[in-house]
């Protein structure tokens, strides 16, 4: 039975992926917020030196940890180094990821799409998800104990135009938390895997995509706000509560489910 303090995460240790992006910077804050310990991992040292001057300016324990997340010798001693630091990893947020601009094809035939790209798309969406968790997971196992939690789209859900890799990629990821977490269940009891898959945000990554230069949506956007029974676009922000759930006792009998934070888009069929 979860105890009173059931949410509480202080003290706990968090590796997050892709920590200095807009969704996974967030998080990040987030899980620091609630008094964790955070490792933040990006190829981009800069990127991740003003993120973790952000977190600590906010009063949090924080790490940096300069490592491509589809590299597993970077990663085995990018976990060595949280481990000698903070002696435990408790949290493992796979939020490392994004679209690959050659791979679109919004206004083109998929047949011009470079099979290159896809397969670029596919590794940094999936793999980079599948090899940190093994990188990282290992440790959790090893104790018992531990949630990681991944990032899908609702481009997993149902075919959205233009974005193939994308859309692959994030409907292997479902299906990895789903296994992943069916594995970690029977075979190291106490390690959860689960994800969530944000609706509309609008990020660094897709902003032309959604806004015009003069702050309106782009006629891609509207489409999209008009199937979203809220009406908006999601901030950042509104990943957190999600996620700290998913971290803390509270959740412990949740495992391998794809929680949608879109504000009803997931849900509306646009009748």
């Amino acid at each position: 039975m979860a105890s009173s303090n059931a949410f509480d995460l202080s003290g706990r240790t968090a590796v997050v992926t892709g920590g200095y992006g807009v969704l996974g910077g967030s998080i990040a804050l987030g899980l620091a917020n609630a008094g964790v310990r955070v490792a933040l991992l990006g190829r981009r040292a800069d990127a991740l030196a003003a993120k973790r001057d952000e977190l600590r300016a906010a009063g949090a324990e924080v790490m940096t940890l300069a490592a491509d997340a589809m590299d597993e010798a970077q990663l085995a001693q990018a976990r060595d180094r949280v481990i000698d630091a903070w002696g435990s990893i408790d949290i493992l947020i796979n939020a490392a990821g994004g679209n690959v601009q050659r791979a679109r094809n919004d206004s083109s035939s998929i047949f011009d799409v470079p099979l290159d790209a896809f397969d670029e798309v596919l590794r940094l969406n999936l793999h980079g998800s599948v090899i940190p968790t093994v990188a990282f997971g290992r440790v959790m196992a090893e104790r018992g104990a531990g949630s990681i939690i991944n990032i899908s789209s609702m481009a997993a859900l149902q075919a959205l135009s233009g974005v193939m890799g994308y859309s692959v990629a994030k409907a292997g990821i479902d299906n990895f938390t789903r296994w992943m977490a069916v594995e970690m269940a029977r075979k190291h009891r106490g390690v959860r895997v689960n994800a969530v898959a944000p609706g509309f945000f609008v990020t660094t990554q897709n902003r032309a995509v959604l806004v015009q230069a003069d702050g309106s949506p782009t006629a891609r956007a509207q489409r999209i706000l008009e199937r979203t029974p809220m009406g908006r676009f999601g901030t950042p922000e509104e990943l957190i509560g999600t996620i700290l759930w998913l971290c803390s006792d509270a959740a412990s009998f949740v495992t391998g489910v794809v929680i949608p934070v879109d504000g009803g888009f997931s849900a509306f069929s646009g009748v």
